[in-house]
């Protein structure tokens, strides 16, 4: 069973939603980041990454506590006075997808409820940790993903259309964005309750985030031998999505040189595991499991898995695996994609125009990937499995600093 708390948000005031409301950290550069910033000063990106208004020596995560509290004091943000859900709904290129925002528990990750498809890395983990205790606060919400059931669409649907939003916006990228609250003590109950039906989440987007409020909730109890379980730090921010709703885009390869080889010792050496064939001038968008795109030296082709080479096992199954054990570590000799250097991820929204600019500009390859699958991720999930990292690029993205649960409520 799958336990929801509603919360006291800290929330943009009226009129500053828009303005607020910004992508996760993780997805710009140092350098776009200040750019954003620069272009709208309110953007909780400013929040996200204080390194880039901190000053010499100071600490960028009592930056972060410091610049959230002052914008409370200065009015951009309001606290609910009474716990409540929240509905989140986003739309982009025609599709929308609702999720409910609530607190889950700490307690159901660490029993598994709540599951995870990826490992994380210390390094991020730690900043994230950092961040939660400077600002007292979990600002960014975790993405969870749940089989979708016909009640909690009942509920939801009736929630929508009956409810004014509480903002309505669209973002710069072109997302629309829309959030209700949820204060009817009748309608909280309906959706815990139907909750309790749900037997698992499954972490979409949002892994470092996720553990980093595990972390600090282990530290806050060794801390407080007492604790009752029902503190803030005990639970987890969260948006919760039905997974038919969902949408998985390609998640990209570069590889920044050929690993010694010539173009055509590479095309043999991949012939040993695929059909490699010219894509004639078009963009190589594999169009099925089994079918990879490749980039290199000004022509795309289409790598198709031979029979006897693919396999039903839910993790060594994935295309992202085949790339990785077939390509990547056998032919490139990139055996740790984690911390290689000589490979980038690149996430689906930006377009195979993205993965042509960088091979162009820098050699090497590029390749193009079929979706994973939320059934495939479901699977690994539910197998207590982990995926290769970077497997799934889910959009769109959740904006950090529309919904913020405080620590010492």
């Amino acid at each position: 069973m799958a336990e929801i708390r509603p919360f006291q948000a800290i929330r943009p005031a009226e009129g500053y939603a828009e303005r607020i409301a910004a992508l996760p950290y993780d997805v710009f550069s140092l350098a776009e980041a200040g750019a954003e910033v620069e272009r709208e000063p309110l953007s909780f990106l400013a929040i996200d990454l204080p390194e880039l208004s901190a000053a010499p020596g100071e600490d960028i995560y009592q930056r972060a506590g410091a610049l959230l509290r002052q914008r409370i004091r200065e009015g951009y943000f309001i606290q609910e006075e009474t716990p409540c859900f929240y509905l989140y709904e986003q739309t982009m290129g025609g599709r929308s997808q609702t999720g409910v925002c609530a607190l889950t528990r700490v307690d159901d990750y660490l029993n598994g409820v709540i599951k995870r498809h990826e490992n994380t890395r210390a390094d991020k983990e730690a900043d994230r940790i950092a961040h939660v205790e400077g600002c007292s606060a979990q600002t960014g919400p975790i993405f969870l993903a749940y089989r979708a059931k016909d009640l909690i669409r009942e509920l939801t649907d009736h929630i929508r259309e009956a409810e004014t939003p509480l903002y309505d916006f669209v973002s710069s990228d072109g997302v629309g964005h829309r959030v209700w609250r949820v204060e009817d003590e009748e309608l909280i109950e309906q959706l815990y309750d139907a909750f309790e039906d749900v037997e698992a989440f499954y972490i979409a987007d949002g892994h470092h985030r996720c553990a980093a409020a595990v972390a600090c909730a282990k530290k806050y109890r060794s801390q407080n031998p007492a604790y009752s379980g029902e503190e803030p730090w005990n639970f987890i921010l969260s948006v919760i999505f039905p997974d038919e709703e969902l949408r998985i885009l390609d998640y990209n390869r570069v590889v920044k040189d050929l690993n010694g080889l010539t173009k055509e010792e590479l095309l043999s050496r991949l012939s040993e595991c695929f059909e490699v064939a010219s894509a004639g001038g078009k963009v190589a968008v594999p169009s099925q499991k089994g079918e990879i795109g490749m980039y290199l030296e000004g022509e795309w082709y289409l790598l198709t898995l031979r029979e006897a080479y693919q396999d039903d096992d839910p993790v060594e199954g994935l295309d992202v695996s085949v790339l990785q054990n077939r390509v990547l570590a056998p032919v490139f000799h990139i055996l740790e994609p984690r911390t290689d250097k000589r490979i980038d991820f690149v996430g689906g929204i930006r377009g195979s125009e993205e993965l042509v600019r960088r091979v162009d500009a820098e050699g090497g390859a590029a390749f193009l990937m079929y979706p994973t699958s939320l059934t495939e991720l479901f699977a690994v999930a539910d197998a207590g499995r982990l995926m290769p990292p970077k497997s799934t690029w889910f959009e769109p993205k959740l904006r950090s600093g529309l919904l913020i649960s405080s620590l010492t409520e």
